[in-house]
């Protein structure tokens, strides 16, 4: 069973001393998966790169506006060097200041790129249950996988009966399930009116309601031999994890 966690990237030795920290302390976590933010000096596969010195499996996620299209695939020299074979591909947003270049590449384009050109990647996308109807969103998975993706990221669930339900859409896709705590009403104020997030009639902003949400979807993860990630956003992540890995064996 494959547990990733989500770290962002401020710099090298914050990144080196978290790694070094959840190495060490929960095991149970296998992969690393890196977002890329312009507002960071660090950019995802250079944070990858490091990261494997401490996981053999790390996950870069790649903004496809931030190259051409036309042009060769100027990372994949270094993600072969540093042995990085997974790569999750994302459109991206405009960066806010415009000082970086960008271009007109979407998602699935880079995708099929990628497949076309340097087949040996395993490639992921993501998926949000939120942004839109599910027949649409539906719609838009089947494109990607026609187009090479492989597996998916889905963002964060609350809620089992979605999982599920997404699940019988997803069946011949590798899904790593993502799991977000959210443990104030400030925190679930904003994934409501940001993501469009409907929380479950029993949710709690609570620590220990999200860890026992957590258990629930590692045992159903584990059922349905999938994959977890955890985006642990603000919150303790000794107590956190202490609550879901000591009384969960994986």
């Amino acid at each position: 069973m494959r547990i990733s966690l989500e770290l962002v990237p401020r710099d090298s030795e914050g990144l080196k001393a978290e790694l070094q920290f959840i190495k060490t302390e929960f095991p149970a976590i296998n992969t690393i998966n890196i977002p890329d933010l312009t507002r960071f000096e660090l950019r995802s596969w250079e944070a990858s790169g490091l990261s494997r010195s401490y996981y053999r499996d790390c996950i870069p996620h790649i903004r496809a506006m931030d190259f051409d299209a036309g042009e060769p695939f100027s990372l994949v020299e270094y993600l072969d060097q540093h042995q990085i074979a997974e790569v999750l591909i994302v459109t991206g947003d405009e960066p806010k200041n415009g000082s970086k270049q960008v271009y007109p590449t979407t998602c699935l384009d880079l995708v099929a790129k990628l497949k076309r050109e340097h087949p040996h990647l395993k490639i992921y996308s993501a998926i949000d249950p939120y942004r839109s109807s599910i027949r649409a969103e539906y719609e838009y998975v089947q494109r990607k996988l026609d187009a090479g993706v492989e597996g998916f990221f889905t963002q964060p669930f609350f809620d089992l009966r979605l999982m599920e339900l997404y699940s019988e859409m997803l069946s011949c896709a590798d899904i790593f399930w993502g799991v977000s705590p959210v443990v104030s009403e400030t925190s679930k104020r904003y994934w409501e009116t940001r993501n469009q997030v409907v929380f479950p009639k029993d949710f709690q902003p609570t620590l220990e309601w999200n860890i026992e949400f957590a258990k629930r979807a590692m045992a159903y993860t584990k059922q349905t031999n999938s994959s977890l990630y955890f985006m642990p956003i603000k919150v303790d992540l000794q107590a956190y994890f202490n609550g879901i890995f000591n009384k969960v064996l994986v």
